[in-house]
């Protein structure tokens, strides 16, 4: 419950949050943790408009719908740990075997938007340490 007082006009209001009836101070109260990880936003950008580019690509490859679009992922991260573009583009390539219509412009621009992206790796754990 909060309560609002204001004791003089030119003193700014203060707002006092009391312990609800039944309560004792020293009650532990668990609160609901949120589970986040943190990125570079630009990052996390950068990534969804690939992903995006990437659906709409598919979309049209296979003239069909999003949702109809063959059981293929086309891992980001994977492609970045490859060592040379030939790797990256056997791997696509082999993804889109079942593809009727040539995919060698599509397998080029997407090994020319993930030069430009950052392997993403989760924090460490709260408990673990981070790599030097």
């Amino acid at each position: 419950m909060a309560t609002l007082t204001s004791q003089d006009s030119t003193a700014q209001a203060r707002v006092y949050f009391q312990t609800p009836p039944g309560t004792e101070d020293t009650e532990v109260v668990q609160k609901q943790g949120r589970v986040t990880v943190k990125y570079d936003r630009k990052e996390l950008r950068k990534r969804l408009n690939l992903e995006e580019w990437i659906i709409e690509q598919l979309t049209d490859l296979y003239d069909c719908e999003e949702e109809e679009i063959p059981e293929l992922e086309i891992d980001v991260d994977e492609l970045l740990d490859m060592p040379t573009d030939g790797d990256r583009a056997s791997r696509v390539k082999g993804l889109l075997v079942d593809c009727y219509k040539p995919t060698d412009d599509f397998v080029t621009t997407l090994l020319e938007k993930v030069k430009g992206l950052q392997k993403l790796s989760t924090p460490p754990k709260k408990n673990e340490k981070s790599p030097p």
